[in-house]
C-alpha cells in the first residue's frame, strides 16, 4: 500500500506521506511509551521500500530489530486487519550498523578539521574567550599547513600556540595561556568520554549513507546510540555535524520525486538544551536549506515545545502521540501542540491528544503545494520488521555482510600536526643541544689556554725599579730648576 507514498495508518481514511514532500521535514512527538519508536520504524520501512536511504539513531537499542523479519504476533495481525492492510507480513530491510565507539557497528569517524571550531567549541562547552583562542589555533594550523585529524593533533597544536603566544599574538590576537589550559582540560574530559575513537581516519564518506541494495531498497543506517546517550553533548554535536556535512556536500536538487536521504533525529531536545544562540541559528539555517539538497529531517522528541519555534515552523509533516496533562503546565503544552495542526471540524485536537492510545496518533502531512492536510486521528500501521532488538549474533552477521565491512574497521594514523610539530620540536632540541655543546667546548678550550702570571721575575723587578729611580731624580732636578729660577 505504499504506491501513493509511505503508508502510515488509517483513521477515517488511509493516511500517506507523499514522497515528493517528504523532504519538507517532520516531527514525531509524544510521551514515553505511546508509540513514537514504532512510528519511526514504519516510516523508515516505507522509505526503504521506496528506495530512499534512511539514517536513524537507536537510542534505546530496540531499533536494531529493523534488520530482522517481524514475528507473526496476533496483536500485529489484528492491527493490520483493523486498518485494512491485507498484504501484511514479515519483511526484511537492508541495514548498516554504525557506532561512534566501534562496538555495535562500523566505526564512524570525522577529523578535527571537518568538525571545525564552532561545533568543537559547542562540544567542549567553551566560553567566548576560549572559543576565540580555538579559532586562532585553527587559523594557525591553516597557515602552517598542519593537518588536524585527531585529538593528539589538536593537543600538539595548542601546546605550540601556547609556547609561541607572544609571537603569534601580534598576527592573530591575544592568546591567553589560561584559555589554552582550559581547552586542554576539556579535551581530556572529552577523551575520557570515548570521543577519541570519533576523531581520526578513515573518515566517513557520506555516499556510504546513500546506498540502495540490489532490489532498489534504501539502506537503513542505524547508529547505536544507547552508550552515546551517556555523553549527550557528543551525541547532539555529532548529529549536527552530520547534517552540516550533508548540506555542504550534496548538490542542489530542487523538489525531487523522492528524498535522497531521510534523517531521524531521536531525543532531539538534546540538540537544543542549553545551546548558545549561534548554534541554534546554525541548526535553523541547515534545516531550512537542506531540503533543497533532497534531505528530509525528522525530529523525534517528547514534546513539540522541545524544538525552538524557528525550527518547529519548518516541520510540515506531524505525528503527534499522546501527551499527559496532569499539571497546568502540561495542559498548556497539550494546547500548544493541538494548535499547531490544521484543525478537523469533527474534534478539538488539544482535547484528543491526552486520550490517544498506544500506537495511535494525530497525523497531518503535506499535500500538493505544501498545504498541510486536516489532522486525522490515526491507527499507526504495524511494522513488518521485528519489534525489539536484534541479538548480538544477528547484529554481527549483518555487519559481516555489510557493503562497508572492512572499510572503516581499522583506524589509520597518518602524518599530521602531531608528527610535524613533534619533528619540529625534536630538530629544535637537537639544535639547542648542539649549541650547548659548542659553548661547552669553547669554555673548556678557554680554560685550558695558559694565562699571564701576576708575579714578576727578578730582572723585571730590577728594570722597573731603575726606571722609577731615574724618574724620581729627574723629577726632583726639574722641580728644583723651576723653583731656583723663581727665586731669582
Amino acid at each position: 500500500m505504499d504506491g501513493d507514498g509511505v503508508f502510515i495508518g488509517k483513521g477515517e481514511k488511509g493516511e500517506f506521506l507523499d514522497l515528493r514532500l517528504a523532504n519538507r521535514h517532520g516531527l514525531i512527538s509524544g510521551a514515553t511509551g505511546t508509540g513514537k519508536t514504532v512510528t519511526l520504524q514504519i516510516l523508515a520501512e516505507g522509505f526503504s521500500r521506496a528506495g530512499v536511504p534512511v539514517f536513524l539513531s537507536d537510542v534505546k537499542g530496540d531499533l536494531s530489530g529493523i534488520s530482522q523479519p517481524g514475528a507473526l504476533q496476533p496483536f500485529l495481525h489484528e492491527r493490520a486487519a483493523a486498518i485494512g492492510l491485507a498484504d501484511y507480513g514479515p519483511d526484511v530491510f537492508p541495514v548498516t550498523f554504525w557506532d561512534l565507539f566501534g562496538k555495535q557497528g562500523h566505526p564512524v569517524r570525522t577529523t578535527i578539521s571537518e568538525m571545525g571550531p564552532l561545533l568543537l567549541s559547542r562540544l567542549l562547552e567553551l566560553n567566548d574567550t576560549q572559543e576565540g583562542v580555538l579559532n586562532i589555533a585553527f587559523r594557525v594550523a591553516d597557515d602552517e599547513g598542519l593537518l588536524l585529524l585527531d585529538l593528539k593533533d589538536l593537543r600538539s597544536l595548542l601546546v605550540f600556540v601556547a609556547e609561541n603566544a607572544r609571537d603569534l599574538g601580534a598576527a592573530y590576537g591575544n592568546i591567553s595561556p589560561a584559555s589554552v589550559g582550559a581547552i586542554q582540560r576539556r579535551l581530556l574530559v572529552l577523551e575520557t568520554q570515548g570521543a577519541k575513537q570519533f576523531f581520526g581516519e578513515p573518515a566517513l564518506k557520506l555516499e556510504d549513507f546513500l546506498r540502495c541494495d540490489d532490489d532498489g531498497r534504501g539502506f537503513i543506517n542505524v547508529l547505536a546510540a544507547d552508550k552515546l546517550m551517556q555523553s549527550p553533548r557528543l551525541y547532539g554535536t555529532f548529529l549536527l555535524w552530520l547534517l552540516s556535512e550533508l548540506f555542504e556536500d550534496l548538490p542542489e536538487t530542487g523538489d525531487p520525486e523522492k528524498p535522497k536521504l531521510v534523517f531521524f533525529f531521536d531525543e532531539a531536545h538534546l540538540l537544543f538544551r542549553d545551546a548558545p544562540r549561534p548554534l541554534v541559528d546554525k541548526v535553523e539555517q541547515v534545516v531550512r536549506l537542506i531540503r533543497s539538497k533532497g534531505v528530509g529531517v525528522y525530529f523525534v522528541t517528547q514534546n513539540p515545545t522541545d524544538v525552538p519555534d524557528a525550527v518547529l515552523g519548518q516541520l510540515g509533516n506531524r505525528f503527534q502521540h499522546a501527551l499527559r496533562a496532569f499539571t497546568p503546565r502540561d495542559r498548556k503544552a497539550v494546547r500548544a501542540a493541538g494548535d499547531t495542526f490544521r484543525q478537523n471540524p469533527a474534534f478539538d485536537a488539544a482535547d484528543v491528544i491526552p486520550e490517544l492510545g498506544i500506537g495511535e496518533a494525530l497525523v497531518s502531512t503535506l499535500m500538493k503545494k505544501g498545504v498541510p492536510s486536516v489532522v486525522q486521528r490515526t491507527l499507526i500501521r504495524p511494522p513488518a520488521s521485528r519489534l525489539g532488538p536484534a541479538k548480538p549474533a544477528e547484529r554481527r552477521m549483518v555487519m559481516a555482510g555489510s557493503p562497508v565491512a572492512g572499510v572503516y574497521d581499522q583506524a589509520i594514523d597518518r602524518r599530521s600536526a602531531y608528527e610535524i610539530l613533534d619533528e619540529r620540536a625534536a630538530r629544535m632540541a637537537e639544535a639547542a643541544q648542539a649549541e650547548a655543546a659548542r659553548k661547552a667546548r669553547a669554555a673548556e678550550k678557554a680554560k685550558a689556554a695558559p694565562r699571564p702570571g701576576n708575579r714578576q721575575s727578578a730582572g723585571e723587578a730590577f728594570f722597573k725599579s731603575t726606571l722609577r729611580s731615574i724618574g724620581r731624580v729627574l723629577g726632583r732636578e726639574l722641580v728644583r730648576g723651576i723653583l731656583g729660577s723663581l727665586r731669582r
